[in-house]
């Protein structure tokens, strides 16, 4: 009898806060729900904390529950108004955009500043359709972690239907080097050896393959190099 009463009791808790769930979320906006920044994030885990531990255990008081997810969103509501009116409070409640490529070159300082290895970020750029770091004039990681993608000018994709054009093969550029290691056997796909690729590094006023921090080479046999330590680099300055 008490399972059954308890098995009602859950049921009714799941219809009650349920509703009350989507009305927060709702009343949250697009922005928490849809990019999930940091502090949006905690929310969320803690609104899903919240439920789930009111559905699963019949001991613990529904009211205080519903009290709790009204003012869970009414504090994220608050915490967004203040992002917006004042930036300084925003800047410590979330991320800043960070710069992870510029002018074709991966920016090692920024990638380990926000624990981003170089898997991450290809793979990112591969969700954008991008299979060549070459071709990207500025790659952004955003607050909410995802990346977005500025190519080169020339790079930008054209309508080939408006040109008569055919495109022959796509730009892809497979990774030779990563941190300073070989792996030979992508040379080998290429039909060319560690002398051959050492000459066109040096070509390109690199003699230290340890200087080396990530280096692709595609099907045109183009060596395209992103050192540990870029000379120079000019980061465009990007805020939220």
């Amino acid at each position: 009898m008490n399972t059954l009463t308890e098995i009602f009791i859950v049921a009714g808790r799941i219809l009650t806060i349920l509703p009350l769930l989507l009305f927060t979320a709702i009343f949250m906006g697009k922005r928490a729900i849809g990019e999930l920044p940091v502090f949006d994030f905690l929310i969320v885990i803690t609104l899903g904390s919240v439920v789930g531990a009111d559905i699963a255990d019949p001991n613990v008081h529904h009211l205080p529950t519903a009290a709790a997810l009204v003012f869970i969103g009414i504090v994220q509501r608050l915490v967004a108004s203040l992002k917006i009116s004042n930036r300084t409070i925003g800047k410590y409640i979330t991320f800043e955009p960070t710069v992870v490529v510029q002018d074709g070159k991966l920016l090692r300082k920024n990638l380990k500043k926000i624990r981003y290895s170089i898997d991450n970020i290809l793979e990112a750029l591969r969700n954008k359709d991008v299979f060549d770091i070459n071709e990207v004039e500025t790659a952004v990681v955003e607050a909410s972690g995802s990346v977005s993608v500025l190519k080169k000018p020339l790079k930008n994709t054209v309508t080939l239907e408006d040109m008569n054009l055919k495109k022959d093969s796509s730009s892809i550029a497979f990774p030779v080097i990563l941190e300073g290691k070989m792996y030979t056997e992508i040379l080998q796909e290429f039909n060319v050896d560690e002398i051959w690729l050492r000459h066109q590094l040096k070509m390109q006023g690199v003699e230290d393959i340890n200087k080396i921090f990530f280096a692709s080479i595609n099907k045109g046999m183009e060596i395209h190099v992103s050192l540990k330590e870029e000379p120079g680099e000019s980061i465009p300055p990007i805020y939220n």
